[in-house]
């Protein structure tokens, strides 16, 4: 977001014909957290509302509140804090977070109690306008807390299933973790059982993203829609499934500017093709 987020990262999006925009508010891979620019934040809430695009924060990925270290975790919690102030001063609907893992050596069920006790103080300074709070879970690396969807029950009866808690469902990541998209019916039964799990309403972002590995290799290699393991349509499918309905999709594919402006029109080609309504891509 060098030069601003209206002025960069808003106009950006234009340039793909893009109708979401997924942004950072400090680097991604630190735990710095800057103040924004006031003249910028308004400016970017004024054409995102001119312009009907739904915005969204992704938070930095060092933030683990799995981590045995207690630096990790009391900067887990500042990180997440900043994003969502920032995520609420540009009027974002959602702040994407990664689910983490459990490292040290400790039990998924002692990281998830540390989970709620460092997260539910977050959730519960949230206002009915302030953006949701997305957990998004990871490809299955390691210790993950949070790869299938089965393991968003846990996570989510830990935080009480908190009334401003979501859910950001990266395809590569759930085909990664074992979820097969690229399956016959895998798209289906994949979302039937996140909504079975988390409840009608929880997703409210998805990051669309091909494999550049197959279903089950617990690999975080994104690709270009259409170029990887999953394959195109798929997509399709996903665009046609009630649960979709009205969730924005984000793109996080390789390839620079005319690898976005292809995949964002491909996915469009898509949802055009799935007749179930309007979405923001």
């Amino acid at each position: 977001m060098a030069g601003g987020l209206a002025k960069t990262g808003l106009a950006y999006a234009q340039e793909l014909a893009a109708e979401a925009v997924q942004v950072f508010v400090a680097n991604p891979r630190g735990w710095a957290t800057p103040v924004g620019d006031p003249r910028q934040d308004e400016e970017f809430r004024r054409l995102c509302a001119e312009r009907s695009v739904p915005a969204y924060v992704h938070a930095p990925y060092l933030i683990n509140f799995g981590s045995h270290t207690e630096a990790t975790a009391e900067k887990s919690v500042a990180s997440l804090r900043h994003s969502l102030r920032r995520g609420r001063e540009i009027g974002a609907l959602g702040v994407v977070v990664h689910t983490g893992s459990a490292t040290g050596g400790r039990s998924r069920r002692t990281a998830l109690a540390q989970a709620r006790e460092l997260m539910l103080p977050l959730l519960d300074e949230l206002d009915d306008e302030d953006p949701y709070l997305l957990l998004e879970s990871t490809a299955g690396q390691g210790a993950s807390l949070c790869a299938e969807v089965e393991d968003f029950g846990p996570y989510f009866d830990v935080l009480e299933r908190h009334p401003k808690l979501g859910v950001c469902l990266d395809t590569c990541h759930i085909h990664a973790a074992g979820h097969d998209l690229a399956a016959p019916g895998g798209v289906k039964e994949t979302l039937d059982a996140l909504v079975a799990t988390v409840g009608e309403g929880r997703l409210r972002l998805i990051h669309a993203n091909d494999s550049q590995d197959v279903a089950g290799a617990h690999k975080d290699r994104h690709a270009s829609i259409g170029a990887g393991s999953i394959g195109a349509d798929p997509f399709g499918e996903l665009l046609a499934h009630p649960a979709v309905a009205g969730v924005p999709l984000v793109i996080e594919t390789p390839g620079g500017k005319e690898g976005h402006t292809a995949d964002v029109a491909r996915l469009k080609e898509l949802r055009d093709g799935a007749q179930s309504g309007p979405r923001s891509l």
